[in-house]
């Protein structure tokens, strides 16, 4: 089943090109890595398809459904990039998980026994459960990371979408992370859509890749990236090295600060 089917997606910011005719489906049971450059358009992307931006061109369906029309959200879980609660709420780390309940609710929002049950379970699932009566704005990036993973998994989604829930993370905390997705979307089929920097961080978890650069540059299953032209033609030179990137340790080939193509290792420079 198609969960979130893009045709022809076009956006600008002040009449400056985002996104340019992008066109990608996300079936149930995907596991799908968005990378790109800064200023690619990744987080642009996320937010055409949950409805925080309006699109100019282009048509975007959820769940069979125009965006327009779409209106079970309890169905998608959504972790973004950073989440912090107001600092004159001093929520625990259980009152920002049960938070998600809320999509599930009608006014006036009162949480109940069940609501109460579903979020020690999902803190329990996530690990998090050891430090749910700590404040949230105590807890380290990585505590807070599986408390927000809690919350965007508490109404059992059909599609995950996570935007950089690696940054700020040490290596271990990310592994922990996206191993824990990977385990849920192969248990519960949930179509999983993540963006990063890292190819490195998911390249052992994805089945497909969308590459881009405000254009689509690819898009397709992790089979066909690997031999892919159009992802030769992008990266050049620096492709073998890329694909060494896919199933390694080895830090981002989109990060800043670097070569031109942004490896981040001095070993990249050889490629460039």
């Amino acid at each position: 089943m198609a969960i979130i089917e893009v045709e022809n997606l076009s956006f600008t910011y002040g009449g400056e090109p985002a996104l340019k005719d992008i066109s990608f489906t996300v079936n149930t049971g995907d596991f799908t890595g968005i990378l790109g450059p800064n200023g690619s358009g990744k987080t642009t992307l996320i937010k055409l398809l949950l409805g925080l931006l309006q699109a100019e061109n282009g048509t975007i369906k959820l769940f069979g459904q125009s965006l327009k029309d779409f209106k079970d959200w309890y169905k998608i879980g959504y972790l973004e990039q950073k989440s912090t609660p107001p600092k004159l709420m001093p929520l625990t780390a259980f009152d920002v998980a049960r938070l998600g309940r809320l999509s599930t609710k009608k006014m006036p929002h009162i949480f109940n026994a069940e609501d109460n049950q579903k979020t020690t379970e999902l803190m329990g699932l996530t690990n998090c459960l050891k430090y749910k009566d700590k404040l949230f704005s105590e807890l380290s990036g990585g505590q807070q990371q599986r408390v927000l993973l809690a919350r965007a998994l508490i109404n059992n989604p059909c599609l995950l979408i996570l935007d950089e829930p690696s940054t700020a993370l040490d290596s271990s905390s990310k592994d922990n992370i996206f191993e824990m997705v990977s385990q849920i979307n192969k248990k519960t089929n949930t179509a999983v859509l993540v963006i990063t920097h890292d190819i490195a961080d998911i390249g052992k978890y994805v089945n497909k890749f969308i590459i881009l650069d405000k254009k689509l540059i690819f898009s397709g299953d992790k089979k066909d990236f690997c031999h892919s032209q159009e992802i030769t033609q992008y990266f050049g030179p620096y492709t073998p090295h890329l694909m060494d990137h896919l199933h390694s340790c080895h830090s981002c080939p989109f990060a800043d600060g670097h070569c031109e193509k942004g490896c981040c290792t001095e070993e990249c420079h050889e490629h460039c």
